[in-house]
């Protein structure tokens, strides 16, 4: 099976997980093209040097285009912040590249809507970087949704809760500013857990919600003679209420200031025949309650999601053998490198990617008018 070139842009949080999961792939997938790891690409000479001798790539650039550009690079990687997102991909497309995008697709939608077209026109794969689509515990919930298991489903419940922010004094970084993050916990947070809504119970129609910032102002990380504070320009809680388009209802709370969690991301799906709940903390695990159980044991059971009929973790170890969150990456990569032999976008793609956008500028145009808001259709 062909060897697939590979170009990474970024070299932080996100390119440290993306490279961990493109050197495990093969040795776990090996019916997955096995991926080269040509380049790796940043500004910071000195700094992406370094990402790229540790984390295994052959080479380097100082310059996305000289990227881009390479014949030797199949797929370009984008794992930047949000404001080159657009550019990168546009890019990308334009060149006849795959691409694999961090989320959420843009900082607006304008610019979500024209990533679209550029993948659509390109003929390309285009995936989008939901990875918590690839927790086999969710894989599974979305299966008994599917076989009909918990029946019509009623409602969704989802909170993505951090702290990194809760005390005042941590310092500014571009996740706090608009112009660099395009949202705050709405849109680096808040956009997991709408897109697993998604996937789990199908398109949002209609959202009513708030955008909140309660600390305005943090140090700088370098501070000048001149200022040593610089304004938080996003949200750092967002709360919204939700209609999907199948009837049901949803609730969902996105925050960086909840002292004390840590990465909570949960869920709960109520159905008309039973219901499903997950936390990210306890990955591996799903809490199942089915209507049809024996009456004496009927309630909520936990399933240890390890055993080699559970969705990838065949691949890994024995059941029982825990996995950890590295592993929803290298997922991703191998349906990434799946979807590009054959030829087709595999879930999350550049459709669901936009989908998510419209629900997270909907939420936001809602919190200022303090109306119900509907997600702008993708446009032909």
């Amino acid at each position: 099976m062909k060897t697939l070139g590979v170009g990474l842009v970024g070299y932080k949080f996100m390119g440290k997980a993306h490279s961990n999961a493109y050197r495990q792939v093969h040795a776990f997938f090996p019916d997955a093209p096995r991926p080269r790891m040509v380049a790796i690409a940043g500004r910071d000479v000195q700094a992406v040097t370094a990402a790229a001798e540790q984390f295994g790539w052959e080479s380097h650039e100082t310059d996305y285009r000289v990227l881009i550009a390479r014949e030797d690079i199949d797929i370009i990687d984008v794992s930047t912040p949000g404001h080159l997102h657009h550019d990168v991909v546009i890019e990308a497309f334009a060149a006849g590249k795959h691409v694999l995008c961090e989320k959420p697709l843009a900082n607006t939608l304008a610019q979500a809507e024209a990533m679209v077209h550029a993948w659509r026109a390109a003929g390309t794969v285009g995936m989008i970087n939901f990875n918590y689509r690839k927790v086999p515990a969710v894989m599974l919930a979305k299966q008994l949704i599917d076989d009909g298991r918990i029946g019509e489903i009623r409602s969704f419940r989802a909170r993505y809760l951090q702290d990194w922010l809760h005390d005042a004094n941590a310092p500014m970084s571009w996740r706090l500013q608009k112009e660099f993050a395009g949202s705050g916990a709405l849109g680096d947070i808040g956009a997991h857990i709408t897109d697993m809504a998604h996937m789990l119970v199908g398109p949002i129609s209609a959202v009513t919600g708030m955008l909140s910032t309660a600390v305005t102002s943090r140090p700088l990380e370098h501070p000048t003679d001149d200022a040593t504070h610089g304004d938080v320009t996003v949200d750092d809680w967002v709360g919204y209420l939700a209609r999907f388009e199948n009837g049901a209802t949803g609730v969902f709370e996105a925050s960086r200031l909840a002292t004390g969690r840590k990465n909570q991301n949960t869920f709960e799906i109520n159905g008309s025949r039973g219901s499903i709940a997950f936390d990210l903390e306890n990955l591996n695990q799903l809490e199942v309650y089915l209507d049809d159980d024996d009456a004496l044991v009927r309630g909520f059971h936990q399933v240890l999601v390890t055993d080699g009929n559970h969705p990838l973790v065949g691949n890994w170890w024995p059941a029982g053998h825990i996995i950890g969150w590295e592993h929803t990456h290298v997922h991703q990569i191998r349906d990434l490198l799946t979807g590009v032999a054959s030829g087709s976008s595999p879930a999350p793609s550049f459709d669901d990617g936009y989908r998510c956008q419209a629900v997270l500028d909907a939420v936001e145009r809602s919190s200022a008018s303090g109306q119900w808001e509907t997600p702008v259709p993708l446009p032909d």
